[in-house]
């Protein structure tokens, strides 16, 4: 898949992330662009890829469109852009008395997502993920290593959609309609691996970070949780229990954290306690 060029002279920025900037069309607001980091080119490609087989699968997310790079090198990709949209975070934070609303929405959002059976030999099974990961951390120990990679192996397995970064700000809508995005680690396996990430986001992550990538206080971020668990599991099973299950899954998260940051994080290896 050969890139089209691009001008970003056609382009106005309108957002940032851990991997690259987002920019809206200047004249076309049916466009919007995800432009990677500079020196990043086979990642864009295997998301674009990636996107394009979740949006034939008809996993509610904006179309993809080109695969793209512009005159300085940066590679892309175009996507249908959803005018007013705002992410489930960004809502949050602006009218925080409509928490439950916007918690149960995304809880919602989320049970469908997996409900859905995929085809397993299309896409990666978030257990080779996470055993590829443990193998390429330098900070765990061979014998924590061997506890954790036991703990995955008895997990149930299920074949059915997995986000693969399940922030409340990876999930937008517009009036009645509502998408995920962001999809560049989709995969398929056991929803805890991925609800876990909510719980990390809202609960386990410090004030700073929840302050500047959510735009909330982690008071309001546990409040989030507090209402998304219930409306996810169901009101039978204490908020406590749900927890105790969820913890370890959202400690095994720091394997990705360790991996990007290149340093242990403590923080979130306190989950891992009843594994380790």
């Amino acid at each position: 898949m050969k890139p089209i060029k691009i001008t970003l002279n056609d382009y106005v920025l309108s957002g940032g992330g851990a991997n690259g900037e987002s920019y809206d069309h200047k004249t076309d607001p049916s466009v919007m662009l995800k432009l990677y980091f500079p020196g990043k080119i086979q990642q864009p490609l295997d998301e674009m890829k990636l996107a394009r087989k979740v949006y034939d699968m008809g996993i509610q997310t904006p179309e993809p469109g080109d695969y793209v790079v512009t005159e300085d090198g940066r590679y892309g990709i175009r996507f249908c852009r959803v005018p007013g949209k705002k992410s489930y975070s960004r809502a949050t934070a602006d009218e925080p008395e409509k928490i439950q609303q916007f918690a149960t929405e995304f809880a919602q959002m989320c049970k469908q997502l997996h409900a859905t059976h995929v085809d397993t030999t299309q896409f990666e099974n978030v257990k080779d993920r996470y055993y590829r990961l443990l193998k390429e951390n330098p900070f765990f120990t061979p014998t924590e290593k061997d506890h954790l990679e036991r703990f995955i192996a008895d997990v149930p397995d299920e074949d059915t959609a997995i986000h693969g970064d399940l922030q409340y700000s990876n999930a937008i809508f517009v009036g009645d309609q509502r998408y995920f995005i962001d999809l560049g680690d989709f995969c398929w396996g056991n929803h805890l691996f991925d609800v876990a990430m909510v719980y990390l986001c809202c609960c386990l992550s410090n004030e700073a970070f929840i302050k500047e990538t959510f735009h909330m206080p982690k008071a309001l971020a546990i409040q989030f949780w507090e209402c998304f668990a219930p409306a996810y599991f169901g009101n039978d099973i204490p908020l406590k229990e749900i927890e105790e299950m969820i913890r370890p899954f959202a400690g095994l998260k720091t394997l990705i954290v360790e991996r990007d940051t290149r340093q242990p994080m403590p923080e979130f290896r306190a989950a891992l306690k009843s594994i380790l």
